[in-house]
C-alpha cells in the first residue's frame, strides 16, 4: 500500500467504526432492550463494555439486562464494578440493593439502600426497597416507616404498599 493510502484509511477508520465504538454498540444494546430482545441488548452491552472496560453505563446496563434473566450473580458483579467506577450514585445501590432483595440477602440490601439514602436524603426508591428489605427481615414497623417515608417523598406506589401491609 502507498503511504498516502495508509494515512487515508487511518484518517478514516474511527468514521467508519463508528457504529462499532462503545457507545454505538450501548445504544443498540438499548434499542434491543427496549424492545425486550434481552439477549442481544446482553451481547451488546458485553460488546461495549470489552470495547470501554470503563464504561460504566454499559456495565449498570447489563446488570439490569442480567438480572431480568434471573442471572443475578452475574448481574451483582456488574453492580459492583459500577460502584468501583463511581461510588457516588445513589440510584446504582438502589439497583444493586434491588438484586440483593431478589435473592432474599435483606441484610446486604439493607446496607445498599442506606447507602443510597446517606448520598441521596430524597430517593423515595431507597425508601421504599428499604422497606421490603425489612419486611423480608420481619420488622414490619420499620417497613412501614420506610413507606411511609417514601409516600412523602412522592412514591405513589408506596401509598399502595401502605393500605396492603395495613401500616
Amino acid at each position: 500500500m502507498k503511504l498516502h493510502t495508509i494515512i487515508l484509511l487511518l484518517v478514516l477508520s474511527p468514521i467508519i467504526s463508528v457504529g462499532q465504538s462503545a457507545e454505538g454498540l450501548y445504544r443498540k444494546g438499548q434499542i434491543a432492550q427496549n424492545a425486550n430482545n434481552l439477549e442481544e441488548a446482553l451481547g451488546y452491552f458485553t460488546q461495549a463494555i470489552e470495547s470501554n472496560a470503563e464504561y460504566d453505563d454499559a456495565y449498570l446496563a447489563r446488570a439490569f439486562v442480567l438480572g431480568r434473566l434471573s442471572r443475578h450473580d452475574e448481574a451483582l458483579e456488574d453492580y459492583d464494578k459500577v460502584v468501583e467506577l463511581d461510588p457516588t450514585e445513589s440510584y446504582v445501590y438502589v439497583s444493586r440493593g434491588s438484586e440483593y432483595n431478589r435473592l432474599k440477602k435483606f441484610d446486604l440490601a439493607i446496607l445498599d439502600f442506606n447507602k443510597a439514602i446517606e448520598l441521596d436524603k430524597r430517593n423515595s426508591e431507597a425508601y421504599n426497597n428499604r422497606g421490603w428489605a425489612k419486611k423480608g427481615l420481619g420488622d414490619k414497623k420499620g417497613a412501614c416507616k420506610d413507606w411511609k417515608k417514601s409516600r412523602i417523598l412522592g412514591n405513589e406506589e408506596a401509598r399502595i404498599i401502605l393500605i396492603n401491609n395495613q401500616c
